[in-house]
């Protein structure tokens, strides 16, 4: 698949090893500042890695990996399937793309950079007939509090359909129904939001009725699902126009 340039970023899959390994420092230092490990698992060997260039300066400006499944039944060895029961997408009948890893370099434009690798990824969907899209939406750090605008704007407006709701499999888990009848900040709430995770939103995503906390990461994450077919048709069309 050809690269997409959108003013100084382009974007494409990693060609080289160098290129991954250049992706996974990236990642290291978003996921795990200050550990002295390499963020890698026994997944990246089975994804194809997106990278995001200046090529003004030929740094990375962002990355994440994804993994193509033929059906739902497939995500029982996805990653998200480790945290998530997700039984009731096994009935999925078409292919899904798993979205993991993403993050930005800190330094960069983010609008532009997101709109870049949106609209590779929607190139990489028409090409595939994905379905679906899905992953897990990181929060930093493992205290559910600080994050109470923003889980309770998740309950009242973003919750999976019943059809599709992922189930508890996580040990340790944050319920959002906790914060069910609590008023919120609007305003706090999106301050608050992963910028991945605001952008699914926008395209008519949903998340799951609780949090995982993953002390390896130091995360609170929500399972996230995209169904393509509902995407506002305006934002699908300025995606390709991209």
């Amino acid at each position: 698949m050809q690269s997409l340039v959108l003013g100084r970023y382009q974007a494409r899959f990693a060609k080289s090893d160098a290129e991954i390994a250049q992706a996974i420092d990236l990642r290291t230092q978003i996921f795990r500042p200050g550990q002295g490990t390499a963020d890698t698992d026994h997944f990246d060997g089975r994804c194809q890695h997106i990278v995001v260039i200046d090529d003004k300066t030929g740094q990375l400006a962002a990355t994440c990996r994804v993994l193509t499944l033929d059906r739902g039944a497939a995500l029982a060895n996805s990653y998200t399937g480790q945290f998530y029961d997700l039984s009731l997408l096994a009935q999925y009948t078409r292919p899904i793309l798993e979205i993991g890893r993403f993050c930005l370099d800190p330094k960069t434009e983010h609008a532009v950079v997101l709109r870049t690798i949106w609209a590779f990824m929607t190139r990489v969907v028409d090409d595939r007939g994905i379905g679906f899209l899905c992953g897990c939406s990181s929060f930093v750090g493992t205290d559910a509090k600080l994050y109470r605008d923003v889980f309770s704007m998740l309950l009242n407006k973003h919750t999976a359909p019943l059809q599709w709701a992922p189930g508890v499999m996580a040990t340790e888990t944050f319920d959002l129904f906790e914060l069910s009848g609590i008023p919120y900040d609007h305003k706090s709430a999106m301050a608050t939001i992963p910028a991945l995770l605001k952008t699914y939103l926008t395209m008519g995503g949903w998340v799951s009725d609780h949090a995982v906390i993953d002390h390896d990461l130091n995360t609170i994450h929500v399972f996230t699902g995209l169904e393509i077919d509902n995407i506002p048709p305006a934002r699908a069309r300025a995606l390709r126009a991209l």
